[in-house]
């Protein structure tokens, strides 16, 4: 069903935060930016009532007769489960378009607004991922139904950075005051991107741990210093780990890499070990958005600190979250 809902976003539009219920209803989630300590609160009480929803009876049907399309342009396993399973465990129908979009009218020649428009026949809501930057934002200027930015090239990746601080609340009890350490890929990682601005919200202190080539570009790591953010950079996990709170490790991405030498150079730059980990403090904990690629080894599996799973499942009851607002049902 359309739905009848205020113009579609253009860039003044998106600085327009989102603050009620009602204030997410039909609308499009393409950027952190568009979201308060306000309405993150408010996502994050929704989502825990997902939580126990899930427990306690497993599914509801607050969105059945509503349909979903995933449009995945790159390959996904844990975000496009994610939504599917959210959409599912809400009772509503999932269009699971995250293969094959090579072998599609993709490949004939049709455009990403001509996509949408097809797709918006059949769905109630368009989760998006592809490869170029700033693309979700045109997907939107075109739909008539909410989309959902499920990561545009080494832009942004809102969703993720919203499971990403709902855990952080769940695991430590509070996001104000924590140290926060980002280790990798910092110059391509959209996760990080998009995790900073909504960490910049609050109270924290940021170290950044990356090589040299993968720093975080010098016009986000300003914005997070405009914004009062303490920020501390190294090379080394082992100059930070009994510090902080978070360890929140990326893989290093070979398919953002022109030149497959400077891959080769630092794709095992870092390693968390068991051994490390004993430097950590007792009350602090790991997280990764998956895949991994060898930067966490599998012992570490089993340190209670180790989050990154417990990470994955806050991603269905946030994406749970998420639709059930959007399409105006929380």
């Amino acid at each position: 069903m359309e739905i009848d809902r205020p113009r579609l976003f253009d860039l003044e539009a998106l600085k327009r935060p989102l603050i009620q219920a009602n204030d997410f209803y039909g609308q499009d989630i393409l950027s952190v930016s568009q979201f308060t300590r306000q309405s993150l609160a408010y996502i994050f009480d929704v989502a825990e009532e997902m939580r126990e929803l899930v427990e306690r009876v497993g599914s509801a049907d607050l969105l059945r007769g509503y349909v979903l399309a995933c449009l995945f342009y790159e390959p996904s396993t844990r975000t496009s489960s994610s939504f599917i399973a959210a959409m599912a465990r809400l009772g509503g129908g999932v269009i699971p378009i995250t293969q094959g979009v090579q072998y599609s009218s993709v490949s004939k020649g049709e455009s990403l607004p001509d996509t949408v428009r097809t797709l918006e026949q059949y769905a109630d809501a368009i989760v998006l991922r592809h490869p170029e930057v700033g693309s979700a934002k045109i997907a939107a200027d075109y739909a008539r139904v909410p989309v959902i930015n499920a990561g545009d090239g080494a832009g942004e990746h809102p969703t993720q950075a919203l499971l990403d601080l709902f855990t952080l609340r769940e695991e430590l009890g509070h996001i104000d005051g924590l140290r926060v350490a980002m280790v990798g890929d910092l110059k391509y990682g959209r996760t990080v991107h998009s995790l900073a601005k909504l960490l910049s919200m609050y109270d924290v202190e940021i170290y950044l741990v990356s090589p040299e080539i993968l720093r975080l570009p010098l016009d986000q790591a300003n914005e997070l210093r405009d914004k009062g953010i303490p920020i501390r950079e190294t090379y080394h996990v082992a100059d930070v780990i009994s510090t902080v709170d978070v360890l929140y490790v990326t893989r290093v991405q070979r398919e953002r890499f022109a030149d497959l030498s400077q891959y080769e150079e630092v794709r095992d730059f870092y390693e968390i070990t068991p051994e490390l980990m004993k430097q950590a403090k007792g009350e602090m904990i790991v997280m990764h958005p998956l895949p991994r690629a060898g930067e966490i080894h599998y012992a570490v599996d089993d340190d209670p600190r180790a989050a990154y799973f417990r990470q994955m499942r806050n991603g269905m009851y946030i994406r749970m979250a998420l639709l059930a607002a959007v399409l105006g049902k929380a």
